[in-house]
């Protein structure tokens, strides 16, 4: 399988640049052609990643050769953009999240489904070498059947390091729609698919002060929470904590727990692609390092673009797939909902549980057919 797959960048912000390195790890792809609202950024990118062709973005969405359309417009974007790229009959792989509102995730699904194409959504870090590990443990039995979870992404928000701050703290952002999806996919990846959900939320500063330059000392007006506590239960009767916040100052919480019948599991950071994994089963007197049983440790976001371009040679499900982040998207909106009415909320969307990579092989192995 040597056919490199064309794609096309839309969006060539601070994001693009792993993108565009991507094809550096993963020899299906090629970059042929970026593009931006700022034809300047999309050239100045073009230029420093050799990349032949710079246009609008109809000039990209018009093209023959671009097979797979990669979404890096900011989040208010991503639905008018995927849903133009599927009406050229591309596929899409989008940054996260899949959209900003649930209503639109699903029309992006179904015009998809209308048009025979592909859509793929970051976050793909549950395909690093730190989670695939996590991930063959739990398939191995090691910690018995997953019982329970726990899941933190706690901070003091962004107005002191961004340059920038504004969106973080306006509908459509927050804690959750930002990091959650990270968090909600593993936890996805690890555990399986999420069927009600019940949630708290809070807004503990009404106006923020941006502390970062260029814009020190801008006030911004916090319209959407920035605290949220939600439960989950799984599809297969494990029941979840998620919290994430931009209001604390500091905690010693981990990133991600898995309790198990016969043992815990605790993982990396999810916004990353490498270790550690720690586990410590039943009987162990203390935790122990695991050492990664897969590859991708390091920045590979690209890895889910790589997966799908194989996938549509294969012809099997990619991983990070539209479903999922519809799945992911659903379960962040349910978890607003229920704080504003007050009760569960019962998903009307479900996925499956991606496949895992083959450890000690080629990523891609199975996919390999002429």
């Amino acid at each position: 399988m040597n056919r490199k797959t064309p794609i096309g960048i839309i969006g060539c912000g601070n994001i693009s640049s792993t993108y565009l390195k991507a094809p550096g790890l993963f020899d299906i792809l090629q970059v042929v052609a970026c593009a931006d609202i700022d034809l300047e950024r999309a050239r100045s990118q073009a230029e420093k990643y050799s990349v032949p062709k710079v246009c609008t973005v109809e000039e990209l969405l018009a093209d023959p050769e671009v097979e797979i359309v990669v979404n890096l417009t900011v989040p208010n974007a991503h639905a008018e953009v995927a849903l133009a790229a599927i009406a050229a009959g591309k596929a899409v792989y989008g940054e996260k999240p899949l959209a900003t509102k649930g209503a639109d995730g699903k029309t992006i699904l179904e015009a998809a489904h209308t048009k025979h194409v592909r859509i793929g959504n970051a976050p793909d870090t549950f395909l690093g070498g730190g989670f695939q590990t996590c991930i063959k443990l739990i398939n191995d039995g090691q910690i018995g059947m997953p019982v329970a979870a726990t899941a933190f992404m706690l901070n003091h928000g962004m107005e002191w390091w961004h340059p920038d701050p504004y969106f973080f703290y306006q509908p459509g952002a927050g804690p959750m729609f930002d990091l959650g999806p990270y968090y909600l996919t593993a936890l996805i990846a690890l555990m399986g698919p999420i069927r009600r959900v019940t949630a708290s939320t809070q807004i503990t500063y009404p106006e923020r002060t941006i502390t970062s330059e260029p814009k020190y000392g801008t006030k911004i007006p916090v319209n959407t929470p920035t605290h949220i506590a939600g439960i989950m239960e799984f599809a297969s009767g494990a029941v979840g904590t998620l919290i994430t916040s931009f209001d604390v100052w500091h905690h010693r919480l981990p990133f991600i727990e898995i309790y198990g019948t016969e043992g815990t599991l605790s993982t990396p950071d999810p916004n990353r692609f490498d270790g550690p994994v720690y586990i410590r089963q039943a009987k162990d007197e203390a935790w122990r390092e695991v050492p990664l049983t897969h590859g991708y440790t390091s920045n590979a976001r690209g890895l889910g673009t790589a997966d799908m371009a194989y996938a549509m040679r294969s012809g099997r499900l990619h991983r990070a797939n539209g479903e999922m982040a519809y799945h992911v998207l659903d379960i962040i909106e349910s978890f607003m909902q229920s704080a504003t009415v007050g009760r569960h909320i019962t998903l009307t969307s479900t996925c499956t549980r991606p496949e895992a990579l083959h450890p000690g092989l080629h990523a891609w192995e199975e996919d390999q057919v002429d």
